[in-house]
């Protein structure tokens, strides 16, 4: 049989699979096969698959009001900026649709704060392997040639320093004097989960004060218990002078927003910024209902816990594997690295395992799982993807061995 003929740009990298349901941590494909998911929409369905309160609001509120733009108050808007800002100690918020329009609002703040303190030319400080987004400033802020390829002249204005090495930025402040803000990621995702020290993290704060910089926080794959706390910053006991969430903060339904404190919470005044669909009333009546599950249910202490356990099975399966090379990760943000490359491994554990994984930076196993994974999921995790690994050791005569630890280990 001819397979159809597509219409969509050829954008993605898609696996041959297409799920029609989910529950929780489990989908379900067009054959009524059964996957355990391990990434989470990447980090977006923190709270699983079909989370029934979910359905409810996004159906009543459906039913009610989708859209009457930001022309006119929208009441679910203010309800969960004053949620936020509670649960941040930030000020205000702008809402938009996604975690690259939330930073490219970051990047017009920072530009804004730059030129009040008459800086013709503001600079942004961002990090090596870092990544913010695929629009055109985004891709400017990341570290990624291959993603960048094709797209220049990119916008100006990002400096880029070694992540997690405070001489580095030091170093820079002496050589411009132009620099107005740093961006970072408490947690470095699509880096290789590359976890920044709470040290530096505590540096960079005391940095930005003493030069009047802005601390800008990525926080779009970080935020809303992934790590174990609230939010990323939380572990070093700093504040961001602006910060940028999205992904878990629908749970699937687009929603990013961009926090502010300080002198940066009221830079911007009517006309200077502004989203369609940002902050709808079905967007962030959703959010609402995220954030009430998630200090419910207690899920960032949850996912410490959890994440604790992952590490710790995953540690001891692979312990004698011959490509493993680190295992790390805060909460439920966990990177295997192994020495090589290892992308076929997703399409392997697809179809092998039944199990959801992501590879980047070309050598680390990504995995995020929900944060409503109980004990069993996790464990399970931990046993397919020692198998997996088992599989495709490039010493056959380790391959025993990493199964019996992979068995010992749940």
């Amino acid at each position: 049989m001819q397979a159809a003929i597509s219409h969509l740009m050829d954008a993605y990298a898609r696996q041959p699979v297409s799920f029609v349901r989910g529950s929780g941590a489990r989908l379900w494909d067009e054959q009524g096969v059964e996957y355990l998911d391990a990434i989470a929409g990447v980090a977006v369905t923190s709270l699983g698959h079909a989370h029934p309160d979910i359905a409810v609001v996004i159906a009543e509120q459906a039913g009610m009001l989708l859209h009457t733009s930001n022309v006119f108050r929208i009441d679910w808007q203010e309800r969960l900026g004053e949620r936020l800002c509670a649960l941040t100690g930030m000020q205000n918020a702008f809402f938009c649709n996604s975690g690259a329009e939330a930073n490219e609002t970051a990047f017009k703040l920072a530009r804004l704060h730059g030129h009040r303190k008459q800086v013709a030319r503001p600079k942004i400080l961002v990090m090596g392997n870092a990544f913010h987004g695929r629009t055109l400033a985004t891709l400017a802020a990341t570290d990624n040639p291959a993603n960048q390829h094709g797209f220049g002249p990119l916008p100006e204005g990002f400096l880029r320093v070694p992540y997690d090495d405070i001489g580095a930025v030091r170093q820079a402040a002496e050589q411009s004097p132009d620099i107005v803000a740093v961006l970072i990621e408490p947690v470095q995702g699509e880096g290789g989960i590359r976890v920044a020290s709470a040290d530096y993290l505590r540096e960079l704060r005391a940095l930005c004060d003493q030069h009047g910089w802005l601390l800008m926080l990525d926080e779009i794959q970080t935020g809303l218990g992934r790590t174990g706390n609230w939010f990323g910053y939380q572990h070093a006991g700093i504040a961001p002078d602006v910060m940028t969430l999205a992904k878990a903060l629908g749970n699937g339904f687009p929603i990013g927003a961009c926090l502010a404190r300080g002198t940066a919470a009221d830079l911007f005044s009517p006309g200077q910024h502004g989203s369609t669909f940002g902050g709808n009333p079905l967007a962030c009546r959703v959010a609402c209902t995220v954030l009430d599950i998630m200090a419910r249910d207690k899920l960032p202490e949850r996912a410490a816990v959890l994440g604790a356990r992952l590490l710790a099975g995953l540690r001891k399966a692979l312990s004698d594997h011959p490509n493993v090379t680190a295992i790390r990760g805060q909460g439920l943000m966990v990177g295997i690295e192994l020495d090589q490359p290892c992308k076929e491994l997703v399409g392997q554990a697809l179809e092998e395992q039944r199990l959801l994984i992501t590879v980047t930076r070309d050598t680390v196993i990504r995995l995020l799982p929900p944060l409503v994974c109980d004990e069993l999921q996790i464990d399970d995790i931990v046993v397919r993807v020692a198998r997996l690994l088992s599989a495709s050791a490039t010493n056959g005569a380790a391959t025993d061995e990493a199964a019996a630890h992979m068995e010992a280990a749940t």
